[in-house]
């Protein structure tokens, strides 16, 4: 029998081999079901004990710093007096009326601004019903810091009596408004009467209409009136038939120094009394028919070394105005009319020491503009096409207390020599101003009286 060389060295025939090899796959497949008891077997036996955990991913950034809130300033507070001088600067409009709407919204920005604003708001304080008297009074109430405040804001009141509505404002509801100001200083009254029911026709003439009757002021009223503060300047329009009224007022205050009347030319009360105690400053009337010389007598005895201002709407007579120079025209510093004729030029002229001169009319005559006293500071003047302008320039270049020009252009229509004129001013340095308002021309000019020494 042949042996392999195997099996030679092995001592293993090749019968034995393959017996082995096919016991080989059985045995390994037996262990490794062994193996694998076993491992269950120590799985179970060395469990560990269960644990709750959790995880939280965030992202990775680089490192920074805290952020450090940055530490504010104290807020610096706009000076409460700068921000009411602005407030008062901007308060008008280009009429030059106050504008109530910019000082209602300024007075809703903050708590700081409220008060100044409506303290300017109730600097004037029209009063036209009873329901307008009921809203003061509660404004005003002094039981609170800030109805005194309002309250003694009040420096101008406008108050209208109208006894043909009836809802208007009573005199003793007028006479109680009047004692809720206690820093009063003017009072602009207008009276009107009352009609018969159905007798009262609209577009009747108005010398009709101010002929309505009405009541004079009772004695409560003026007790009151007198218990309230001392004004002084009275504006009275009497729109009524009644005569007593005005002097009624005037015995109330007797420290007046500037009155304004017009409407119904007052008269002498029936009963001669006492001339009027007032020694005034400044006097403008607006009548229709002028009031009689007995009475300015009786209205203007005492002021004949102080009225300095006359102020008329309305043009008056040759006689009315030479009357008021010959007793004043020494002391006259200001006169405003209308419109001058040759004879109301001349008198003129005899105001010495006139400072202001203001006429109206385009075609006043050009003598009231040449020369009219070497104290002349400012001139006034309507201005049109036909306006004749050689007096005005005259005075312009002659006159060397000159210091002011105002211009009113009626229509809107430039002279054809205007532009000489704005040159004659400026070659002079005398400023010119120039309004198409014939409202803002008279506000321009009201008051406008230059301070300076008398000649």
């Amino acid at each position: 029998m042949y042996l392999s060389p195997l099996s030679t060295a092995t001592g293993y025939t090749p019968g034995s081999l393959w017996s082995i090899l096919l016991v080989l796959p059985l045995l390994l497949m037996g262990l490794s079901y062994g193996l694998g008891a076993y491992c269950f077997w120590y799985r179970n036996t060395t469990r560990a004990s269960p644990h709750d955990l959790s995880f939280t991913i965030t992202p990775s950034y680089p490192p920074t710093q805290r952020f450090q809130p940055m530490s504010r300033s104290p807020r610096s507070r706009f000076p409460l007096e700068i921000v009411l001088a602005i407030i008062e600067h901007a308060q008008y409009d280009e009429s030059l009326q106050v504008d109530r709407s910019l000082l209602r919204a300024c007075s809703l920005v903050c708590t700081e601004w409220s008060t100044a604003a409506q303290k300017l708001l109730f600097r004037n304080v029209i009063l036209r019903s009873s329901s307008d008297y009921a809203s003061l009074q509660m404004a005003v109430d002094s039981t609170t810091a800030k109805g005194r405040v309002l309250g003694d804001a009040i420096r101008h009141l406008r108050v209208i009596l109208d006894h043909n509505q009836p809802l208007g404002l009573s005199e003793r509801l007028f006479a109680e408004a009047v004692l809720l100001c206690p820093n009063l200083r003017e009072l602009n009254l207008s009276l009107f009467g009352s009609a018969s029911p159905g007798r009262d026709i609209i577009g009747s003439p108005s010398h009709l209409r101010m002929r309505r009757p009405a009541p004079s002021f009772d004695e409560g009223t003026l007790a009151l009136l007198r218990c309230g503060p001392q004004i002084s300047r009275l504006h009275f329009t009497n729109w009524s038939d009644n005569q007593l009224s005005l002097t009624q007022l005037l015995s109330v205050w007797p420290m007046l120094e500037s009155l304004s009347i017009g409407g119904n030319a007052p008269e002498l009360p029936p009963i001669a009394s006492e001339p009027f105690p007032c020694a005034l400053a400044e006097l403008n009337m607006n009548f229709q028919h002028p009031p009689s010389l007995d009475f300015m007598d009786w209205l203007l005895h005492n002021s004949t070394e102080t009225l300095r201002v006359v102020g008329l709407e309305q043009d008056p007579s040759t006689r009315f105005l030479e009357y008021l120079v010959d007793m004043h025209g020494s002391k006259l510093e200001s006169i405003s009319l209308p419109s001058c004729s040759h004879d109301q030029a001349r008198a003129l002229h005899r105001c010495s020491a006139l400072r202001q001169l203001i006429v109206e009319s385009p075609l006043a005559t050009p003598l009231c503009y040449r020369n009219p006293s070497q104290c002349l500071e400012h001139m006034a003047l309507g201005l049109n096409r036909m306006t004749p302008l050689q007096g005005v320039m005259d005075s312009i270049k002659s006159q060397h207390s000159l210091k002011a020009v105002t211009v009113h252009l009626w229509g809107g229509e430039e002279h054809s020599s205007f532009s000489s004129l704005k040159i004659a001013c400026a070659y002079r340095g005398i400023p010119i101003r120039v309004t198409r308002d014939i409202r803002v021309f008279r506000r321009m000019v009201r008051g406008d009286l230059i301070q300076g020494p008398e000649c």
